[in-house]
């Protein structure tokens, strides 16, 4: 007879506790808890790195069934904090799968726990927005309550980390282009995935990963046709840095496009703030309006913070690049989804255009940067 997996508990910072079964390794974790709402993917979820320190709930109640792949990774390793699965699947049915998710999760030394209510964790971070947030398990998780919870209310929070060192590349990594080459492009890692890398260098970029700490003359020395920000974790409130540098990017004339976390990093490069959401938008169902065409794209989302811009007409950048507008809404909350600068060759979305595991709606994005990277290099001449 199979023995149980061990004991696990999930304790919230305000009090609130679940009791469940180890996953993955054993031990203690702590981490921003947060609730995704992909019914598959969950793989390109583990591995993309804007989920550093963070737990992250499956709000698809079952989850492992196709195991694990070498071809379906996002970055180097599992990034999450923490993972919490309601029902894990005990066994791996799909050809691709190499290891069972359960297996990569100790090898990661990811702790996790499974079969609790995740409808329960989900509907109470709804109502009360996200919050830190510990898994213990085996011999953790006979640790005193009050210990435990004491323990959630020291880790930091999410608010004024910068975590971009933790997942960024150390020297620059290099992708040839595919096909006819438009140039060499600046990737800024401040967490980036394998299928933006891929889908910058299919549009014809040789991509120059670069690391997160590069300066202003390290892009300059690889001549590029533009500079891309990537997704990544934290808060951008803290990445002072990366704005400046941003700033001299836009001073230089060059193209910029943004995601996720660069679109942020973009949003304060202008002069714009930004605000932590609620319990943030994190999944492959979330639904955006691009404006420009009028088109609702159903779009993938990894995102705890937001910009603070008027979503009507047009407005001048505080730091004065011009006219700028939010190209792109979030149809569920009116959160801005896309910044597009209007006198210089700038624009951002707050979602994946890469989309790894789908859906593909707004892959578009990747050809309207080319062509404007194209068009710059043309008016240049």
């Amino acid at each position: 007879m199979t023995a149980l997996p061990e004991p696990a508990v999930l304790v919230l910072e305000d009090g609130t506790r679940h009791v469940g079964r180890a996953y993955g390794a054993l031990g203690t974790t702590l981490g921003e808890v947060v609730f995704a709402t992909g019914m598959s993917g969950y793989q390109e979820t583990l591995t993309d790195p804007s989920y550093a320190g963070q737990i992250v709930l499956q709000t698809a109640p079952h989850i492992g069934n196709t195991g694990m792949n070498d071809e379906d990774t996002e970055s180097r390793r599992i990034w999450v904090a923490g993972y919490i699965v309601r029902d894990p699947s005990r066994v791996v049915s799909n050809w691709r799968a190499n290891a069972s998710l359960d297996e990569v999760l100790v090898q990661d030394a990811i702790v996790g726990i499974s079969g609790i209510d995740t409808r329960s964790v989900t509907r109470h971070i709804r109502a009360a927005g996200s919050m830190r947030g510990g898994i213990f398990s085996g011999d953790a998780a006979k640790t005193d309550a009050e210990e435990q919870l004491r323990i959630v209310r020291e880790a930091p929070q999410m608010a004024g980390r910068n975590l971009s060192a933790q997942v960024s590349v150390e020297v620059a990594e290099v992708t040839p282009a595919v096909g006819e080459k438009v140039g060499n492009l600046a990737v800024l890692d401040l967490g980036v995935k394998q299928a933006t890398i891929d889908n910058l260098a299919a549009r014809g970029f040789e991509v120059h990963v670069l690391p997160q700490d590069v300066t202003i003359d390290g892009i300059r020395a690889i001549d590029p046709v533009a500079v891309f920000y990537s997704n990544g974790p934290g808060d951008p409130a803290a990445s002072g840095d990366h704005v400046e540098l941003l700033r001299a990017v836009l001073d230089d004339g060059l193209p910029f496009f943004g995601i996720c976390f660069g679109n942020q990093l973009l949003g304060r490069a202008l002069g714009l703030g930004t605000y932590k959401l609620p319990f943030g938008h994190r999944g492959i169902n979330q639904p955006v309006l691009d404006k420009s065409t009028g088109r609702v794209e159903i779009t993938a989302h990894n995102h705890g913070f937001a910009v603070e811009a008027p979503l009507e007409g047009s407005f001048d950048s505080p730091n004065g690049y011009g006219k700028v507008e939010v190209s792109h809404v979030g149809l569920n909350d009116r959160v801005v989804e896309g910044l597009r600068a209007l006198d210089i060759p700038a624009f951002s979305v707050q979602y994946h255009p890469e989309a790894a595991a789908g859906p593909h709606d707004a892959n578009y994005l990747f050809d309207r940067f080319r062509d404007m990277v194209v068009d710059t290099q043309k008016d240049a001449k």
